[in-house]
């Protein structure tokens, strides 16, 4: 089976090389069992990360239906799957709050453009030398933000203004709320958690989470339990696609959400390069590094055009893919289509979710993300240790950014240190 190491530097998408090499039936009903299987897994995920996200849930599934299907029909993977993702909640989070979803959609778009800059100029094989320690640094950290931000709708705590966005604010914010927990919100959410993790050590193949998510809609809507849900705090959720259409753009609006774009660009490209190589190491493929950004940018600007969210390659949803018996992009694309016949069909039901739930889902994505066995094994090393504590501590304590920048710092100037002198040498 060819790997793809010989073509591994062209801007030609895995789709495209499928077809060339031949695609028969057979390859078409594993990619569609792959897609349909992703697309369960999507469907509660993706409105869990949008509402985390301080947006509403449909945009989460715009973001997984259109950003999905972009990705997987340019990308450089055969394998992976894009929509959102966890790792952006604090960014999108602190985007919405300071400029409102218009200047959210304006810096998704502009990153969209970046990143595709970014495999254009053939820079991809640049973010995949990021030191590992800085990785699992900033995956750590992003774990627990994603950790705090859910306890809120987790306990359903109601504060008397808006909940901070820095860490350790919203944690002080929250513990002064705690008294006033609400009690069935609290084990809504915590039942969930607790469901999928059994479910997923009990019987690995089946939905866990859209199950537990779907049994506590049941639950709360046949008890009539006082707890928040979709259609209480959002209205509900649409039946289709909105019509594409440009957010608004100014150069002031543009300069103002500037950062957060290169945010977003920093995170996505690494996200998603990561996510392809997870899928390689998992297939014997290997992806196009430089194909895979320009398809990631493409699919972030047409994820803005349609209202959604930021976009990137997600490794527990590109590994479920390749576990399910995926053969080619083909299977992203069918679990787009999946997801938009979801909405079509089932949209009245979303409203019954308890916002809890979509928590608890996202306490068990935190838990999952974080490598805590490769986090204890870096420590054991003082230079490790330092690059990860550093990285870890300033994303937790001021943003992604700064983290990752310190992180690579402390990286270069430990290689600097430990570099031998040309006495040394001799």
């Amino acid at each position: 089976m060819p790997d793809g190491t010989a073509t591994a530097h062209l801007y030609r998408p895995k789709l495209a090389t499928t077809f060339a090499e031949g695609y028969r039936v057979a390859n078409l009903r594993r990619d569609a069992t792959a897609g349909l299987t992703v697309a369960i897994v999507a469907l509660p995920l993706s409105m869990a990360i949008a509402v985390a996200s301080g947006v509403s849930p449909d945009r989460g599934l715009y973001t997984a239906i259109v950003g999905g299907f972009v990705v997987s029909a340019l990308g450089g993977s055969r394998f992976q799957i894009g929509g959102p993702a966890g790792a952006f909640i604090v960014l999108v989070s602190a985007t919405v709050a300071k400029f409102g979803v218009s200047g959210l959609l304006l810096a998704v778009l502009m990153s969209g453009v970046l990143m595709s800059l970014l495999g254009a100029l053939r820079l991809g094989s640049l973010i995949r030398h990021i030191p590992h320690a800085v990785t699992v640094g900033f995956t750590a950290a992003i774990a627990v933000t994603i950790a705090a931000s859910q306890l809120k709708d987790l306990a359903g705590l109601h504060l008397q203004g808006a909940e901070p966005g820095p860490t350790l604010p919203k944690l002080a914010a929250l513990a002064a709320a705690a008294p006033g927990f609400n009690p069935w919100a609290l084990a809504v959410g915590l039942g969930v958690a607790g469901a999928i993790f059994v479910v997923a050590r009990w019987r690995p193949r089946w939905p866990a989470m859209l199950l537990a998510v779907a049994a506590a809609a049941g639950v709360v809507a046949v008890l009539r339990l006082p707890v928040d849900t979709v259609a209480s705090r959002f209205g509900g959720v649409p039946h289709g696609l909105p019509a594409p259409s440009l957010p608004p753009i100014t150069l002031a609006l543009a300069l103002a959400v500037l950062p957060s774009a290169l945010s977003f660009t920093l995170l996505g490209g690494i996200e998603s390069l990561l996510s392809a190589k997870v899928a390689d190491g998992m297939t014997g493929r290997r992806h196009r590094s430089n194909m895979e950004l320009v398809a990631q940018g493409l699919a972030n600007v047409a994820s803005a055009l349609f209202g959604g969210i930021c976009v990137t390659g997600t490794i527990a949803r590109t590994a479920t893919n390749i576990r399910a018996g995926a053969t080619s992009p083909v299977a992203g694309l069918m679990h787009s289509a999946f997801l938009l016949a979801f909405m079509v069909v089932a949209a009245p039901l979303a409203g019954y979710v308890p916002l809890a739930a979509l928590a608890g889902v996202l306490v068990v994505v935190a838990w999952n993300m974080a490598e805590k066995g490769e986090f204890a094994r870096l420590l054991r090393n003082w230079p490790t240790a330092a690059v990860l504590l550093a990285t870890f501590g300033l994303t937790v304590a001021r943003d992604l950014t700064t983290g990752i920048v310190a992180g690579c710092v402390v990286a270069a100037v430990l290689a600097l240190l430990r570099r031998p002198t040309p006495e040394e040498g001799a």
